[in-house]
């Protein structure tokens, strides 16, 4: 029995007559095979993974597309494929929201894609920081330093004269084995086997050892040795080093003529002969070549002044001397002093009461471009406190605090006895805790100056618990002080 089936569309078709619905009927001669059902005929299946070829990034999805593919999931049922594709055109043509990727924003995206994201034009290899200093290598700025004895790196052709005239352990090595020598036997017995290695300068190092070892004869016969052969002598260097050996250990014959002998020497004997009259205790003939050079305008190195000022401040009955020596270095112009040197003149200059010096050695200090250390800071403070200059002494005080220095006990000391002139107890008292913070251990004078700011306030109680702490730290009153508090009790 024929059938006919119809079925209204639910999408319009267009035609030449006017009618927007179209009744769409097959009869079964048409069909002359039997469709399959609907889930043999579309089955579903897992979407394919997508081609790694195309770049799905470079387009925006858009609301009116999702919207259209769901449209299409609900109606799977549909067989007019050719009605569903002019659908989406029509709703791609109606829809005018679209966006669109602009070309940098691709290029962008594109790079990720594509390989490295380019770098910014420059160097790109990263810098190591260098390692942070360790606390334990590092030593404070003023102490001495040891010597840095670099070793030689020589070719292996070389010859050996080249690697042993300037090694030191060689050159020591030869005044250990001169002092090993009998009181009878000449250093040349020594000497001769190694002539052949030394140069021009190599025996000044052997001669001042032999002077530390206390053997001046042993240094003398040395520097003979040496005048005897050609390719060593004549030389200022082994010459200046034996007359600082004989002069320190007074072995050296003055001539009678200085001026003469002045005249002649060169800068660096006569400089060695000061240093050896120095060392040794010879502080007049030091001080009487000084002057001679000076009257001849021979220019020494100022570190000799600054160390004949230094042992000449130390015996009061020679202080009238000092006073040419600075009025020497206050004229020169080419002044080098290391920090040492002007802490020793300074502290001498505060012994004599001139304060004057003080202040413009410790300014000129500032102004050759390095930074004062804490001694330099307190020996000022201390030529104001003693000139009783307790203003601008406080003034340093609160540089000192700025420049972020390192009080140590002399600091606090000073810091203290300057708050106790002032009559500041609040600030004695608070860099007194400072002074036993920072772990060092009052002295007799701290605790002294402490208990006059307490009996200048009439503050009996602490008076009397600053005795006992001192007495506790073995300290014991003087009498002034015990009959101040005997009465106040």
């Amino acid at each position: 029995m024929d059938c006919i089936r119809a079925f209204i569309s639910l999408y319009p078709v267009m035609s030449n007559t006017s009618r927007n619905v179209t009744l769409m009927a097959h009869s079964k001669s048409r069909n002359q095979h039997q469709k399959l059902p609907k889930n043999l005929r579309y089955p579903r299946r897992t979407k394919n993974p997508p081609d790694f070829g195309v770049n799905l990034f470079l387009k925006k999805p858009s609301t009116s597309q999702t919207d259209s593919i769901n449209e299409e999931q609900k109606k799977e049922d549909n067989d007019n494929d050719s009605i569903i594709e002019e659908q989406k055109k029509e709703d791609n043509d109606n829809d005018g929201s679209g966006l669109v990727w602009e070309a940098d924003e691709i290029e962008t995206i594109s790079s990720l894609f594509q390989g490295r994201v380019p770098q910014k034009p420059g160097s790109l290899r990263r810098e190591r920081p260098l390692p942070l200093p360790l606390p334990h290598k590092l030593r404070p700025l003023g102490l001495p330093m040891p010597k840095k004895r670099n070793k030689m790196v020589t070719s292996s052709r070389a010859p050996i004269s080249n690697n042993v005239y300037k090694n030191p352990c060689f050159l020591i090595g030869l005044a250990r084995d001169i002092r090993s020598l009998s009181k009878v036997e000449d250093v040349c017995l020594v000497l001769n086997k190694c002539a052949r290695y030394l140069r021009k300068g190599s025996l000044s190092l052997t001669i001042r050892e032999l002077g530390h070892m206390g053997l001046p004869e042993r240094a003398l016969q040395t520097f003979c040795w040496a005048q005897k052969q050609a390719h060593l002598f004549p030389d200022d260097r082994i010459l200046a080093s034996t007359v600082e050996v004989l002069a320190r250990n007074h072995k050296l014959k003055v001539p009678f003529n200085l001026e003469k002998f002045t005249s002649l020497a060169s800068r660096g004997v006569l400089e060695a002969t000061v240093r050896g009259f120095v060392k040794g205790g010879s502080l007049n003939l030091a001080w009487k070549l000084l002057m001679i050079a000076q009257d001849g305008n021979r220019m020494l190195d100022p570190s000799i002044y600054a160390k004949l000022i230094l042992n000449l401040g130390k015996n009061p009955d020679k202080h009238m001397l000092v006073s040419p020596l600075l009025t020497e270095l206050a004229e020169r112009e080419d002044l080098n002093l290391s920090q040492q040197d002007c802490t020793a003149i300074m502290k001498v200059c505060i012994r004599l009461g001139k304060y004057e010096y003080v202040e413009s050695l410790f300014y000129w200090y500032k102004q050759s471009g390095r930074d004062p250390s804490i001694v330099l800071y307190t020996t000022l403070i201390h030529s104001l406190y003693s000139e009783k200059k307790y203003r601008e002494a406080l003034a340093v005080v609160w540089e000192m605090e700025t420049s972020d220095c390192l009080f140590d006990l002399s600091a606090y000391r000073v810091v203290i006895k300057l708050f106790v002139a002032l009559n500041d107890l609040a600030r004695a008292v608070r860099y007194f805790s400072k002074l036993k913070e920072a772990g060092f251990s009052p002295t007799y004078d701290i605790y002294r100056d402490l208990i006059k700011i307490y009996l200048a306030s009439g503050r009996v109680a602490k008076c009397k618990e600053v005795r006992k702490e001192s007495e506790m730290a073995g300290f014991k009153l003087d009498k002034q002080l015990t009959s101040q508090l005997l009465i106040l009790e």
